[in-house]
């Protein structure tokens, strides 16, 4: 008769909790959970294979431009700056336009689709005029980007993951952005503030309500970039030239 060994129950009830429904295992679902919306594809009225997608004229002569960077069977490697060509010129990245980038490089429509949906920096649903990521990433945290999360929620009445009403704001909650020596911060379009406060981040909200554009950069600080809020502590003189500290018979 076949026998159990007590490591083999052990594992078997560990895969067992693994594969446990999650409600039973305490943790919140949702009806639409990130994961899908990552990876998955579902279409509808402004987003499935015929929706209308074409290049602008300057756009092309962008692409022109980027292909003859790459040499002959090497194309593929455009794919990425074709792809943000098209979400800056359509705001976000419609299937249609994926499937156009694979026509210019003539590579199979899936190839362009594990590369959308791997980076996080592409759209593929409508987003708002502004696209706020806020940094709640560990140096952030430690910095109470949560005050952060809660001042442009409130100042843009727009919840983590949505889009306000008048399609003005997009809030979106996003890992590490390369500067934590400056946090708490986060990221408008192209742009980065940085040494938030709860205040100065809903000053920045109301500028761009009315159009305007903040100066970005650190926002709480007399620093430059990252340099230390009480003054460099070193590096304080030029850099040695050429030739420093090499043997003179070399």
């Amino acid at each position: 008769m076949y026998s159990t060994s007590p490591n083999m129950l052990t594992s078997l009830r560990v895969l067992r909790t693994l594969l446990a429904p999650t409600k039973s295992r305490g943790i919140q679902t949702s009806s639409s959970h990130a994961s899908e919306q990552l990876f998955n594809h579902k279409d509808t009225e402004y987003n499935n294979p015929n929706t209308p997608f074409e290049f602008n004229e300057a756009n092309k002569k962008r692409i022109e431009a980027l292909l003859k960077i790459y040499p002959e069977g090497h194309k593929r490697g455009a794919m990425i700056p074709l792809l943000d060509l098209a979400q800056r010129q359509h705001g976000w990245l419609p299937l249609s336009a994926m499937h156009k980038v694979a026509e210019i490089i003539n590579v199979p429509r899936m190839r362009v689709y594990e590369v959308a949906t791997f980076y996080t920096m592409f759209n593929r649903n409508p987003i708002g005029k502004y696209h706020i990521q806020i940094c709640t990433c560990t140096p952030c945290w430690l910095r109470d980007s949560d005050s952060i999360v809660n001042a442009v929620t409130e100042a843009t009445c727009c919840e983590l993951g949505c889009t306000s009403e008048d399609k003005l704001f997009t809030v979106s909650e996003v890992e590490c952005l390369g500067a934590c020596a400056n946090a708490p911060m986060f990221q408008v379009n192209d742009d980065y503030y940085e040494d938030l406060t709860p205040e100065s981040a809903t000053k920045i909200i109301n500028a761009l309500k009315k159009g305007e554009r903040p100066p970005p950069g650190p926002q709480n600080s007399p620093r430059f970039a990252a340099d230390p809020v009480g003054g460099l502590t070193s590096l304080k003189t030029p850099p040695p030239g050429p030739g420093f500290k090499i043997r003179s018979d070399l």
